[in-house]
């Protein structure tokens, strides 16, 4: 028997709506609300089922990375992929990589170490001044030139919320008049 592999045709529709939401990490109503956005628009069987493609997948995850994680809402995606298509080019493939790019240099400048940095961290600080803010320990002269004043940092307090609730029980046979 012969290993006779499939031609690959990204435009071949062949996921069901459970199967794309499942490969995208997205539930079927997204799924539903993108095409009823005008967004998507899936193959259909005879009997009126949806079938996406690997092109509607590479789409719906284009849709995804746009709303989730720069913002957009769904017509302003619309918007693009509508200007997109007028220019004839791939727009929004270019400035993700040029995002990408941006955003891997700045990465790397972050983790070069920065001059003049001590090992004193804002943690460490606030642990030897006391709570009324004064330096325990140490004279204001000692403290280096890129350092900020004491008074500038926040003072941490613990965030608490008391909610208060009160349940009442009724035992059978009682009654509340």
């Amino acid at each position: 028997m012969s290993d006779r592999r499939f031609p690959r045709d990204p435009e071949r529709p062949c996921f069901v709506i459970s199967v794309a939401a499942g490969l995208v990490q997205a539930h079927p109503r997204t799924l539903r609300i993108y095409e009823d956005e005008g967004l998507l628009a899936p193959a259909r069987t005879p009997t009126n089922i949806r079938l996406y493609s690997e092109n509607d997948i590479r789409r719906i995850l284009w849709i995804r990375r746009l709303t989730q994680e720069r913002g957009v809402n769904l017509a302003g995606v619309r918007l693009l992929f509508e200007l997109e298509e007028r220019l004839g080019t791939r727009l929004l493939e270019a400035l993700f990589d040029e995002t990408m790019a941006r955003e891997a240099g700045a990465a790397a400048a972050a983790q070069q170490p920065q001059t003049g940095e001590s090992a004193d961290t804002p943690n460490h600080r606030a642990a030897e001044t006391s709570p009324e803010g004064d330096r325990i320990g140490g004279s204001e002269s000692g403290r280096s030139a890129g350092q900020t004043e004491w008074s500038a940092l926040p003072t941490a307090r613990p965030i608490t919320r008391i909610v208060a609730t009160r349940v009442t029980t009724t035992r059978s046979g009682d009654s509340n008049d």
